[in-house]
């Protein structure tokens, strides 16, 4: 009997904005609830201020902010995912965590319509059924810079 192996690969989903979102369950060093963040700052636009998590000063990025939703106060479903980049440790506020999935190659496709020279941060979208995840590299979104716009601050 001959048996053959697919390597899956794990991701954290996560929703935001209505969509769910995959990222490397790799890059996760643990989740919180937002309330239980011992936070400094809260009074930027996507970047949220800083939070202490087990000792560590971290920067708290809210992805509702920016992708475009208007963050409405902390419900008891809002999610802070630690993540451990290459370059920081920093928090990241989402509507919610889903769960940890496992896709294997086959079930990864690219991103129809996305020019993959300006969203390189997109791996592509993962469909297990009628579910579907867009999957992001963290490391590269975390890392994208906007231009600035007349003397406007740039955060990332």
């Amino acid at each position: 009997m001959h048996m053959t192996t697919t390597t899956t690969t794990q991701f954290l989903s996560f929703t935001l904005g209505g969509l769910e979102y995959g990222l490397d369950v790799a890059k996760v060093q643990e989740l919180r609830v937002l309330k239980a963040l011992e936070r400094f700052t809260s009074d930027g636009e996507i970047v949220g201020g800083v939070a202490v998590s087990r000792g560590v000063i971290m920067p708290l990025v809210d992805m509702r902010a920016a992708c475009g939703t208007s963050p409405d106060a902390p419900d008891p479903m809002t999610d802070v995912i630690i993540l451990r980049l290459s370059t920081c440790t920093m928090g990241m506020v989402v509507d919610g965590v889903t769960g940890v999935v496992s896709l294997a190659p086959e079930q990864v496709s690219p991103v129809p319509g996305a020019d993959q020279a300006q969203v390189d941060y997109l791996i592509g979208l993962g469909q297990m059924g009628a579910r579907r995840l867009i999957l992001v590299d963290i490391d590269r979104l975390m890392s994208v810079r906007r231009p600035k716009k007349d003397g406007a601050r740039q955060v990332a």
